[in-house]
């Protein structure tokens, strides 16, 4: 799927609602001597753009669909193909 203008800059714009969010009630995490709960608070910044991307790239779906992508569902196979005609 191209990105468009659009969907960059909703990209964007999503992730620095629910960043801003975040480090307001995360600030003491990102700036703790200890480096495993600064890599957790890093951890969940890159969780917070990834979901932004999804979002911004999904929005034909449903929000089913973008609900399973975030969480790692598996897409469904397509249908095997059946052959018309039967020939043999």
């Amino acid at each position: 799927m191209a990105k468009t203008d659009d969907t960059i800059e909703n990209r964007v714009y999503l992730f620095e609602s629910l960043a801003s969010s975040y480090v307001a009630a995360a600030s003491e995490l990102l700036g703790s001597d200890d480096a495993s709960v600064r890599e957790r608070a890093r951890r969940a910044l890159a969780e917070l753009a990834y979901v932004s991307c999804v979002v911004a790239d999904t929005q034909h779906l449903s929000p089913e669909q973008v609900r399973d992508r975030i969480l790692g569902a598996p897409e469904p196979e397509p249908a095997p193909k059946s052959k018309a005609g039967g020939r043999r």
